[in-house]
């Protein structure tokens, strides 16, 4: 995953945990806008979402801020 990509997952992640607390899920959907305006970005975070980490469709964002953070 591309760095600009990893860094705004991270704010995300955290500006969602700061307002909704630790327990809030999330899925990769929610670092783009309601537009698919980047088509490939998009496939990028899908591709690491769903194949290469086989994640469920909504995950607690401290799992995933934390799986950004350590690079995988």
């Amino acid at each position: 995953m591309r760095d600009s990509l990893r860094a705004k997952a991270v704010q995300i992640c955290n500006d969602k945990i700061a307002k909704k607390g630790e327990t809030v899920g999330l899925s990769f959907y929610a670092f783009f806008a309601n537009k698919n305006d980047d088509p490939e970005l998009l496939m990028e975070a899908a591709t690491w979402w769903i194949q290469t980490h086989e994640l469920d469709h909504f995950e607690k964002a401290v799992k995933i801020r934390d799986m950004v953070l350590s690079g995988a």
